[in-house]
């Protein structure tokens, strides 16, 4: 019996769908009218998707980079300012004891420092000096405008440069910061002596009338 027959107007269509025409072997084409892809070119598609990948990841791995390189300079200048802020407040403190230090060397210089306040004294002296702090000044040193504060000034014949000949007081630092100039007596060499004693040798050669001209006899 026919479709017809059977109450149908049309006959049913039978489509072939492969992808691949069984008598030539060569992939067909699809309803747009280009070929479709063979199985053996789908690698061909996928190269920009992984050209893509990679340009991505480069681009993810410079921005981490980045990122890492800010935090490392962010922690250095965090860790720089907090050594900054401490240095500041020990130099603080240093700074209101150094008439305490003062007193006690003078209490040793006249024999004075003994018994218990003597103990204490040391005990101070060592716990300053474990926060750096140090004490600068002889007699004897070369004076240096940028650690010496000159109050007294004279000249001698026995310096050959200027030198500190006296400490009035003592000089502290930490480490090369320097909390309290040294303050101390300065003489410098008597080189003007020797022009003096020029001028005057001259003056006394003119008045003699030695070095008025040659003998007209």
């Amino acid at each position: 019996m026919s479709p017809r027959e059977n109450g149908f107007e049309e006959e049913p269509v039978i489509r072939d769908n492969r992808k691949i025409d069984p008598e030539t072997g060569k992939a067909r084409e699809s309803d747009g009218g280009a070929p479709e892809a063979a199985p053996g070119d789908q690698g061909v598609e996928t190269a920009p998707a992984e050209g893509s990948a990679t340009g991505l990841l480069a681009e993810r791995t410079a921005d981490l980079q980045r990122l890492q390189a800010e935090f490392s300079n962010y922690r250095k200048r965090v860790e720089r300012d907090r050594i900054a802020v401490r240095e500041q407040a020990v130099a603080s403190v240093l700074t209101e004891l150094l008439p305490v230090l003062d007193d006690i060397g003078r209490a040793r210089d006249h024999g004075e420092l003994t018994g218990g306040f003597a103990k204490v004294s040391e005990s101070l002296e060592a716990a300053v000096g474990k926060l750096g702090l140090t004490v600068y000044g002889a007699k004897g040193d070369p004076f240096d405008p940028t650690v010496h504060e000159a109050l007294l000034h004279s000249y001698s014949a026995e310096v050959s440069e200027p030198t500190c000949v006296e400490i009035l007081q003592p000089g502290y630092r930490i480490n090369d910061r320097i909390l309290r100039a040294a303050r101390v007596a300065v003489a410098e060499p008597s080189e003007e002596a020797a022009p003096e004693q020029t001028a005057a040798g001259s003056g006394e050669s003119g008045a003699d009338g030695s070095s008025d001209g040659p003998d007209e006899n």
